[in-house]
Formats: structure tokens, sequence, C-alpha cells
């Protein structure tokens, strides 16, 4: 498969290191987009392909057309593409909040997966949920679904509209995580801890943790319970933080998140 990314910043090369990575795609089959002209020189240095500052008939070359812009950028984009795109490629978008339609109509062009993949896709680890248009067939699901799996792993959802459930969840998730982290690191140092040594002891904690939920055969609740002696030290802080309405606020920022990812997709 010839694959064109029209967008390399960090989730567009997380894609194209991925697929490298795994001899999904020979380097020769890579076309990069990138407009700015800091970025190409380091793309040059990654050699990952042939590298263009300008959407050029050259695209008509390719089977696939990953979008990675930013939403903002789309239609400024949309208009030089819709000029090259052949009728047999498929684009696979990976901007939040521009759905199938609106990159349909900008393109005017049937065939387009939407994903919303995260962060971690980075290391390989990163979660992506997809959906596509009728137009795509499933034999050119199958082939895109393999190499979205390069980056970690991902979900077919029938129903777009819960990719903005998605951005909500598992698109912004990370930052949720990291800012759970940053408070415990912080709460470290007030109680005397160098930052390295609280640093450790929270992500060491975070990471063991993980495999603990992914690997025990017990319920999280199981699990906070194995943890909460009655009386102890972990109960004293869980009833701080259900005091405090943790849960809630945590339940009602991912909420907000989804109402955003909805706005943004209805323009």
């Amino acid at each position: 498969m010839k694959i064109a990314i029209i967008g390399c910043g960090n989730m567009g090369m997380a894609f194209a290191r991925a697929f490298l990575k795994f001899d999904l795609v020979k380097n020769q089959d890579f076309l990069l987009v990138e407009k700015s002209t800091d970025r190409m020189d380091s793309l040059t240095a990654f050699q990952p392909g042939v590298i263009t500052g300008v959407i050029g008939p050259q695209i008509g070359e390719y089977d696939l057309i990953i979008v990675s812009v930013k939403p903002q950028d789309f239609l400024s984009v949309a208009s030089s593409l819709k000029e090259v795109i052949q009728p047999s490629q498929v684009v696979l978008s990976i901007m939040a909040g521009v759905t199938i339609e609106g990159i349909q109509s900008a393109l005017e062009h049937k065939a387009v997966i939407r994903a919303m993949p995260n962060t971690p896709a980075m290391l390989g680890m990163g979660i992506t949920a997809y959906s596509a248009s009728p137009e795509v067939d499933i034999h050119q699901l199958r082939k895109i679904e393999n190499l979205i799996n390069a980056t970690g792993r991902s979900v077919f959802l029938e129903d777009e509209d819960q990719l903005n459930a998605v951005t909500a969840l598992s698109g912004s998730g990370p930052a949720y995580f990291f800012y759970v982290v940053k408070a415990m690191i912080e709460a470290g140092k007030q109680m005397g801890f160098e930052e390295s040594v609280a640093a450790l002891l929270v992500k060491q904690t975070m990471l063991g943790s993980y495999h603990l939920i992914n690997n025990a055969d017990k319920s999280l609740d199981d699990l906070i319970k194995a943890v909460a002696s009655k009386g102890g030290t972990t109960e004293a802080a869980l009833r701080q933080f259900e005091a405090g309405g943790l849960d809630k606020t945590l339940e009602n920022g991912i909420f907000a998140a989804q109402v955003r990812s909805t706005e943004l997709s209805k323009g």
C-alpha cells in the first residue's frame, strides 16, 4: 500500500513511524506533505519517504491519504486536495471534531474513514476508535485497521456520533492521568520527598496498578478493597476523595469534553 500523509505533526509521524517499524509500508511508498519548513528539515533527517511542502498531482498515485492537520486548517487543505484526489483513494482523517460528512463535502469524495487516536500511539500503545462511510469496502477497511493497529489497539464504531464520546474519554484521557500523577507527585514533594523520588514512587505505582487491572481476576471495587483495609490509611484518603466529590468532578470533566467535541463537530 502507498500512503500519503498530509500534516506531519506528532500524530501524523506516530502513524508513519509505526507503519515503517512493522514493515507495513516501504519508505519509497510514503509521501509526506508538510508546510512547515522547520518540520520539513527534521523529516529529511528521518528519511521516511518523499517529502514535499505542497499538495500536488502526485498524491493521486497513493492508495491511502491520511489527513492529520489541525481542524481549523482543513478547509484550506481541502481546496487543494479535492483537485487531485482520485475516486479509488481512501481518506483517513485523524482530525478531532471534523465529521465524515464534512470531509466528504469539502473534498467531494465519498470513501472516508474518521479515526480518533490518542497520544500513546507515539509509543505504539495507543487506542484508536474509528468509523467509516459506506463507500469504504470491507477489504479496504481491513487493510486500514491493520495499519491503525500498528499504533496500539483499535475499535470500530458503527455510530460515528460515538466518536465525540471517544474524544472525551480516551482521546483526552491521557491528560486526565497526567493531571492525577502531577497532583500525587506534588503531594509527595510537600511530604518532604525530592521531586525525582516522588515521581519514581508515583509513576511506578501507576504502572503496577495498570498491570493489576489488566491481569487480576477482580473488579475495580475489589482491587480498591484489597488496598483499603478498614480504619487504615487508604480508607482515610478515599473518604477525603468522596467528601470532595472527586469521582463526580472527574465524570463532569469528561462530560464537558464530550459536549465540546460535539460542538466542534457541528462547526
